[in-house]
């Protein structure tokens, strides 16, 4: 009965794998919906989900063909890709970049601006903790705890990520270019735990400090090299290094990469915690009143992946989240409405090609998907995107990972007749199989 049963399988699958129909057969041409993805928890996930990456071949996370083209150490503004440098110069063209002076800083000294207030509304430091007509993004939303991590990758993400893991939570990681070409294992760990990757800079410097080109370069090479390193998704947040940035900064990475800038509103300071400008102690002490204080707004708490001492003061503080009635969110998720990077919801979801970066080879070259014919043109407006351009119901968590994901127009008709036909195969042999 069994071998009957395939036999009548036999003349099922050829009538209905993609090439082997009749010509004169019409196109499959019904939708499957908004959504048919299927969540990382369901039976048939690894079977029937959609591709997770742009359809580009990306040369290994830690190889030698991926770091090649990545600067060193400070990149060199003078050698950038056409394409960020174009989308710098429309912008500041269409006034869209304030023309405003570069602060001063002095051996490391918070950045000063002579002659200007940094707190009014032209300057408008983050440094200074301006708020009054700034797009930065301060506060979680009530009842969150929006969890994040500076300064990785570094050897102590391994023990956070086990930490994450054991306690079925995941976090956004602000990570430093840098710091991912040299601790590229431990990017990794970060990544296939399915954590959020954010964009800290190349290098960590005080971004007012620096030139319009030169916080181009400093942003653009950090994303490119997550793009590069996550099946082509393209980080929405980054974080200002010591929350330094300014109405001209915060442009330039809206306008240039449709980066979103998230700073904080309570600071652990446990970067100090090895130098002695504080302690375990003190940011327990700091975390309690924090998590036992009112719930509006929500809290986005600055805290760093680069030593025991910090990561044992958030483990300790852990507990204290749930039963102070917090809800515990990856930062990126929860102010992003769910939507983690520009064109994916975050390390298991389809990632929609868009033409945001554009790098020196082959790598590094996102918007060619390989089910398209055509290629799209590297000098399109890059600041005309903007943030979370996947959602079309952004009501986190209920937004659908995949509502308004566009498959490409060519060959999308083969590919639903081809999801419907090893849909319909594998139902038949479950059935089957059931039956004998």
């Amino acid at each position: 009965m069994l071998l009957a049963s395939l036999l009548f399988i036999v003349p099922v699958f050829s009538a209905i794998v993609p090439g082997t129909s009749e010509p004169h057969e019409p196109s499959l041409t019904t939708s499957l919906g908004a959504r048919w993805y299927h969540d990382s928890d369901h039976p048939v996930h690894a079977l029937f989900r959609r591709g997770p990456t742009d359809g580009v071949v990306y040369a290994p996370v830690g190889s030698s063909l991926w770091s090649a083209d990545f600067p060193e150490s400070t990149p060199d503004s003078s050698n950038l890709p056409k394409a960020w440098v174009d989308a710098l110069d429309a912008a500041v063209t269409a006034g869209k970049i304030p023309n405003l002076p570069t602060s001063i800083s002095s051996h490391g000294s918070e950045p000063e601006y002579p002659d200007l207030d940094p707190s009014g509304a032209e300057i408008c430091s983050s440094t200074y903790k301006c708020m009054q007509n700034s797009t930065n993004i301060w506060n979680a939303p009530d009842g969150y705890f929006a969890s994040s991590f500076d300064d990785g990758p570094q050897p102590y993400t391994d023990a956070l990520v086990e930490f994450l893991a054991k306690n079925k939570v995941k976090t956004t990681h602000f990570m430093i270019g840098t710091n991912i070409l040299q601790y590229w294992e431990q990017f990794l760990t970060a990544w296939n735990h399915g954590d959020d990757i954010a964009v800290h800079t190349w290098t960590h410097p005080y971004m007012t400090t620096l030139s319009n080109l030169d916080v181009v370069a400093q942003l653009g090479w950090t994303m490119q090299l997550v793009h590069n390193s996550t099946g082509g998704r393209v980080p929405r947040f980054w974080r200002p290094p010591y929350g330094d940035s300014d109405n001209r900064v915060t442009a330039i990475a809206r306008e240039v990469f449709s980066l979103e800038t998230v700073i904080w509103n309570q600071d652990t300071d446990d970067w100090s915690i090895n130098y002695g400008g504080t302690t375990e102690e003190e940011i327990g002490s700091e975390m309690d009143k924090w998590l036992s204080g009112p719930k509006s707004p929500g809290l986005i708490i600055l805290e760093h992946e680069d030593s025991d001492g910090a990561l044992n003061s958030f483990m300790e503080a852990f507990p204290k989240i749930a039963t102070n009635g917090w809800k515990f969110e990856s930062l990126a998720r929860i102010l992003g409405g769910g939507q983690a990077y520009q064109n994916s919801f975050n390390a298991d979801s389809e990632v929609k090609p868009v033409n945001l970066m554009v790098g020196q080879n082959n790598f590094t070259l996102m918007a060619k998907n390989v089910s398209t014919t055509t290629t799209p043109s590297p000098t399109s407006d890059l600041g005309a995107s903007t943030a979370g351009n996947l959602a079309a119901n952004t009501d986190y968590p209920t937004a659908d990972p995949l509502a308004n994901a566009a498959m490409t127009p060519p060959g999308q008709a083969q590919s639903l007749k081809w999801i419907f036909s090893t849909f319909l195969v594998a139902s038949l042999i479950t059935a089957l199989v059931f039956w004998a």
